[in-house]
């Protein structure tokens, strides 16, 4: 049996232990159970995204945004919020 250390944000552990409770899960049990799925698939057994937000075309889109308001060619202005469903 191998003993394993990490570090992690306090309300990430408090949230993740408080689910696991609600499971019937310790967080050992839950790690372990993940770390079995991907010796077993070779793979993270579940599917990661990055934040469109961050994306290249984004970051690009909101630098031009920002030099137009500082050369004056366009203003800031509220809107209502827009609400959007996920899919």
């Amino acid at each position: 049996m191998t003993q394993v250390n990490f570090r992690i944000d306090d309300e990430v552990k408090a949230n993740a232990e408080k689910a696991l409770k609600e499971m019937g899960l310790t967080m050992s049990t839950a790690i372990t159970m993940f770390l079995v799925k991907v010796g077993r698939e070779k793979r993270i057994p579940f599917e990661i995204n990055a934040d469109p937000f961050y994306s290249a075309e984004n970051i690009a889109e909101l630098e031009r945004r920002v030099a137009n308001v500082k050369a004056g060619i366009s203003t800031l202005k509220e809107h209502e919020l827009i609400e959007v469903e996920d899919e």
